[in-house]
């Protein structure tokens, strides 16, 4: 069997926190940046000496008949996926799947992945003329029939989805469907792309955010072939996988919440598995070189001025393949209680701009709910705060998304209109990238 290599990228935590509290205080703040560095190493894979892949991928193309109309969006996907195919780097398994009311495997057809060269790229691009449009949508077993094509190579540590849907999962129900996320949590990530608008944000978040992938909207087929590429080369990126942010917390201490914060929103609070006692780790999926931030927030006892304490241990983990665990690094949380005023209210610059861009993506999707149910006047109250935080912590891009939908009037005091005759491609983009954040600036 093969084994993982020792080497791995550099990951380094930074914490960002105003440790005062005032007399009496209790609650924790703070900002933990992880950041992987040392492209070209790879701590998820396979050592150089062994022939073995080090990263697999499942391409799902939705092939249901909604996909025929019009004809041009069948052919987008089939081109799209044979981008994808050409960015595979050699040695990578893979397969691809056409879905409908069930799963096909259309390559490399043998209950199994291929691997990455160039006889395989230009069998499986032959193989896309299979991909023709009938059926309906049952994104479950698209999910099933990817996990069983990974599991057929358990050595290979990095595994990556990515789902093409352009309707909503009308063919199973969302309690199965929710069985089938289950199942697969932590086995894969999936990456989901809608194309054009007869689909479900929601649904489809709902996947990417159980697999620790990305969703996007691809609003116009001929976009599909760019999207796609550049999915494929993020995946390649990536070199080493399952990495957990555990957290150690001292007695009677409690963690409200955890929460990715950029590049995107996501809270991780509920994904918690306990690691011995008053610790617990929290995923954070595959990594290459890049950066995210967290934003942790801790209950800690109460205690007099004077008093300090460490709120929070912050450490990242490896798994190993006996089953222990590689501390990648670590970093502190502090308590410090006094009576200075001015040290207990200043408010951490990183935990206020993330703050406000947990409050900007939950405006925006609360707003677009409130638009959809026809209640106007809390769809307008939460977009007018949503375009007030985009402008105060700098997001310019979902701003001018915001001003596709709504007509901004002040957008200091968030003041808006909507706009007449919105595009359904406009809202759903502004729906489906509410969650991009933008870094503090430095």
């Amino acid at each position: 069997m093969a084994t993982l290599s020792d080497s791995h990228p550099g990951f380094s935590v930074d914490i960002f926190q105003n440790e005062y509290l005032a007399d009496g205080a209790r609650e924790v703040n703070a900002i933990v940046t992880v950041t992987a560095t040392g492209g070209g190493t790879a701590g998820g894979r396979l050592s150089a000496d062994s022939a073995r892949a080090d990263a697999a991928v499942v391409v799902m193309v939705d092939c249901s008949g909604s996909m025929d109309y019009p004809p041009t969006k069948m052919r987008n996907a089939r081109e799209a996926t044979a981008v994808a195919i050409d960015a595979l780097r050699d040695g990578v398994a893979f397969a691809v799947v056409a879905g409908s009311h069930n799963a096909t495997e259309v390559y490399p057809g043998n209950g199994g992945l291929a691997v990455a060269d160039h006889a395989t790229r230009e069998q499986a691009k032959q193989a896309l003329r299979k991909l023709e449009a009938s059926g309906g949508t049952a994104i479950g077993s698209w999910l099933t029939l990817a996990h069983q094509l990974f599991e057929t190579r358990s050595d290979i540590p990095i595994r990556h989805g990515i789902l093409l849907t352009d309707g909503r999962n009308e063919h199973e129900k969302p309690d199965e469907l929710q069985r089938v996320l289950d199942k697969v949590t932590g086995r894969f990530t999936v990456d989901c792309r809608g194309v054009g608008t007869d689909w479900k944000v929601d649904e489809l978040r709902r996947i990417s955010s159980a697999l620790l992938g990305t969703v996007d909207i691809v609003a116009e087929p001929s976009g599909l072939a760019e999207d796609f590429r550049s999915m494929m080369e993020k995946a390649m990126g990536k070199q080493v996988a399952d990495v957990a942010l555990r957290l150690w917390t001292p007695a009677n201490a409690v963690v409200r919440y955890v929460k990715q914060v950029a590049p995107t929103v996501e809270d991780l609070t509920g994904r918690r598995a306990e690691a011995g006692p008053r610790a617990g780790d929290y995923p954070t999926g595959s990594w290459g070189d890049e950066s995210r931030d967290y934003h942790v927030c801790i209950e800690v006892p109460a205690a007099a001025v004077g008093n300090e304490m460490l709120a929070a241990r912050i450490s990242l983990l490896l798994p190993r393949p006996d089953g222990s665990a590689e501390i990648l690094s670590q970093g502190l949380v502090r308590a410090v209680w006094t009576d200075d005023l001015v040290s207990s209210t200043r408010i951490s610059p990183q935990v206020a701009h993330y703050t406000g861009q947990a409050e900007l993506s939950a405006a925006i999707q609360e707003g677009m709910a409130a638009h959809r149910a026809g209640d106007l006047d809390r769809a307008t109250a939460k977009l007018g705060a949503a375009v007030r935080l985009a402008h105060e912590t700098g997001n310019e891009s979902t701003f001018k998304l915001l001003q596709k939908v709504v007509d901004v009037v002040d957008a200091g005091e968030g003041t808006v209109r909507f706009r007449k005759n919105v595009s359904e491609a406009d809202s759903m983009t502004l729906e489906t990238r509410s969650t991009k954040t933008v870094r503090v600036k430095k």
